[in-house]
């Protein structure tokens, strides 16, 4: 079967009627791309902002990622975790050096990675069970990162999860310092919370977490599943604040687009996990970590954080200077190659029509656009971006019919009609 050939159609008719309905799936068929680009089952070009969802940090078909594919897939495709292999243990010195922590376990994704750090947590300290996490944040699916994610919605259908997790706001200190008590196992934070719309975690918040985790006895862990691996312009979120916590748990771009998730522990974790306490079928695949080692050293060889740098400061002062041009801009938060614009309306129209305008982004709540491009995106799509945004931003607040016309495409016509506005898309913006 030549899978490139199914046409959209039978795809989504197959899907829908074998594979189980997880996912509210939009209607766009990506067939290939390279770079920042993405192409359609019809040939229509995109810019990919989204990445995956901070997946694909060196853009899709990398050379290096390629060249390390091909030079593993000849070789063993897995090797039990019951004998070695050179690739985990490379991957892992990579890691354990960059962020100053000790050493490394590998699995499958970042839910299972804050699964196995909750676990640790535990060994560390006995006798405590207790969680404190943050409001709106995001762990994962299964059933203990789920009960430390603060977004009511997701947990709801699944009660009741494992007990002991208190919620509180983010950046909120005094909150904080309420809550760890004597029983508190850990402290579970997202330096920048990305399914919660963007929102970063003060450098005071950080430091003053890690002086209550000293002070009660408990654990502080990182999880950097989104805003890891250099999406911030270090190769660590951490790494900007000077605090350094106890567990940091990794996944989405260190497999360079394999499942790969990682647990980085300290001096806390040193010398309690012992064999059978944990495990993996799966963790840590050759194939998965030499693609992990071509991730670390592509960042290094290119110096891509000092472009994260350069590109997300003018990204973030372009976004900024849109925000005082309209008031559909309610905030703009980020930092490096991970940005929110928090909009005064829903997202998912506003994400679709930009979809149709060429332009793949993500939402994060209800009223967040989520950007999370490759860290080789080129100026020139960020810019066409912000075109294009303020194009359907206008166009979605018209009160007559109009067309909105960005560098020199039509994007979208408006119509009214019995009364009441509608939108047609047209065409795409040009590359």
């Amino acid at each position: 079967m030549l899978l490139h050939d199914e046409s959209p159609e039978a795809v989504e008719t197959r899907e829908q009627t074998f594979i189980l309905g997880t996912y509210a799936r939009t209607p766009f068929h990506p067939r290939s791309g390279k770079g920042a680009q993405l192409v359609d089952a019809n040939g229509k070009t995109y810019w990919d902002l989204l990445g995956g969802i901070a997946v694909n940090a060196l853009g899709h078909r990398h050379p290096r990622l390629m060249k390390a594919m091909k030079d593993a897939t000849s070789e063993l495709l897995h090797v039990s975790n019951l004998y070695y292999h050179p690739a985990q243990g490379i991957l892992a010195e990579h890691l354990v050096l960059e962020s100053g922590l000790l050493r490394a376990f590998f699995c499958n994704s970042g839910t299972e990675a804050n699964e196995a750090a909750l676990k640790f947590a535990r060994l560390a300290a006995p006798g405590r069970s207790e969680i404190v996490a943050l409001e709106e944040s995001f762990h994962g699916r299964t059933l203990g990162s789920l009960s430390m994610t603060g977004h009511e919605a997701y947990r709801t259908p699944f009660a009741p999860l494992i007990p002991g997790v208190t919620f509180v706001a983010p950046n909120d200190i005094a909150a904080l310092e309420a809550a760890v008590t004597e029983k508190t196992t850990a402290i579970v934070l997202e330096p920048i919370m990305g399914e919660g719309g963007i929102i970063l975690l003060t450098d005071e918040y950080l430091v003053a977490a890690r002086h209550i985790a000293d002070r009660k006895g408990a654990l502080l862990i990182f999880d950097e599943i989104q805003c890891g691996v250099g999406r911030t312009g270090t190769l660590f979120a951490f790494q900007q604040s000077g605090v350094v916590p106890d567990i940091v748990t990794l996944a989405k771009p260190l497999g360079g687009g394999l499942p790969l998730g990682a647990v980085l522990t300290g001096p806390a974790i040193e010398g309690v996990v012992k064999p059978g306490h944990h495990g993996t079928t799966f963790g840590g695949n050759p194939v998965a970590c030499r693609l992990g080692i071509a991730v670390l050293e592509e960042i290094r060889a290119s110096r891509l954080l000092d472009r994260v740098q350069a590109m997300g400061a003018w990204f973030g002062d372009a976004l900024a200077e849109l925000a005082t041009r309209t008031k559909a801009v309610v905030a703009v938060r980020g930092r490096g190659l991970m940005w929110g614009v928090e909009l005064d309306r829903p997202a998912a129209p506003i994400a679709r029509a930009l979809l149709e305008a060429g332009f793949v982004v993500g939402t994060a709540r209800d009223n967040v656009l989520r950007l999370l491009p490759p860290y080789i995106v080129p100026k020139k799509a960020l810019a066409e971006f912000i075109a294009a945004l303020e194009a359907t931003l206008t166009v979605d607040r018209l009160p007559l019919a109009g067309r909105i016309v960005a560098n020199g495409n039509t994007i979208a016509a408006l119509s009214t009609v019995n009364g009441q506005r509608s939108t047609t898309q047209e065409g795409a913006l040009s590359k």
